[in-house]
């Protein structure tokens, strides 16, 4: 192999790792941003919600029982 096919094959190895990379970040910071609270659209907020109903549920069940032996 010349020089020119060397430095050809090095140029294509490193385009195709910085995709890989590039590809990598974006998808990263895309699912970063749902893991943040944004007033609610996010899958944090919507967890958040699950979690307060959940407590909410547990606190009538607990009532309930105290109440009805």
């Amino acid at each position: 192999m010349t020089i020119q096919d060397w430095a050809s094959l090095i140029v294509a190895i490193l385009t195709i790792v910085s995709s890989i990379a590039f590809g990598i970040k974006w998808l990263v910071k895309h699912y970063l941003i749902e893991l943040k609270p944004n007033s609610g659209s996010s899958m944090k907020d919507s967890l958040t919600r699950v979690e307060q109903k959940t407590d909410k549920m547990f606190d009538l069940l607990i009532d309930h029982l105290k109440n009805h032996p």
